[in-house]
């Protein structure tokens, strides 16, 4: 890895210590998870619980960096799909402005609105041109991204700069690829995470039992 990709693992490893002292449920108890993909959703869950002001703070200035290092400021606006989508890409912009790239951002209601603004959309109203970043937290099949790529053309003729998670759960999508591969080539546009599950595991030091499920779990269900 890069040393900036070291950067951001070591700053999630810090996140990470942060919840796990908050959790008063203590260590995973593989016996609460009989099959495999409860057991690699458990983990997943415990490492990204986000639930005070400082934590979603550094989440964005993950992301940003994120960003940074992968695409560069080549972009317009962020986009956060509801409903996670949202504090995401908020974060994510204040912490780019805090870097001297000062981006718009929007995101999508669940449900079009009929008084007061109106429409789908909240934040920056999309233009002819605008290159758009798309901010998840995790992408499983990539459904909310092919809901939300319709909406964002409905609105004005931009272009997908990319798509950014804070995980790669590394699962297969609708083939043998991962979600991530298979949105870069349907949608012409890169697709990156700020940690693998593979990095996950190794930072949470999981003890011998579940790190067997959960990589049997990848053996099955993982990419190719």
């Amino acid at each position: 890895m890069v040393a900036a990709d070291d950067q951001r693992t070591r700053g999630f490893r810090q996140q990470t210590t942060v919840h796990r002292a908050d959790d008063r449920s203590g260590r995973l108890d593989l016996r609460r998870f009989r099959h495999q993909e409860r057991a690699f959703n458990a983990v997943l869950h415990q490492y990204g619980l986000y639930r005070t002001g400082d934590h979603i703070a550094r989440l964005g200035r993950y992301y940003a960096k994120a960003i940074l290092d992968e695409i560069g400021p080549n972009f317009d606006v962020l986009f956060g799909p509801a409903y996670k989508g949202i504090p995401l890409a908020v974060s994510t912009a204040v912490a780019l402005s805090e870097l001297g790239h000062d981006v718009s951002y929007c995101f999508n209601r669940k449900e079009e609105k009929d008084h007061g603004e109106g429409g789908v959309m909240v934040g920056h109203p999309l233009a002819d041109g605008d290159r758009v970043l798309i901010v998840e937290d995790i992408t499983t099949a990539g459904t909310a991204i092919r809901d939300s790529v319709p909406i964002l053309r409905a609105q004005a003729d931009i272009s997908l700069a990319g798509l950014v998670v804070s995980v790669d759960r590394r699962e297969r999508g609708l083939d043998e690829r991962s979600a991530l591969q298979a949105l870069a080539t349907e949608f012409d546009m890169p697709t990156f995470a700020i940690v693998t599950v593979d990095e996950i595991m190794a930072i949470m030091d999981l003890d011998d039992e579940l790190t067997a499920a959960m990589n049997a779990y990848l053996d099955t269900y993982g990419a190719k």
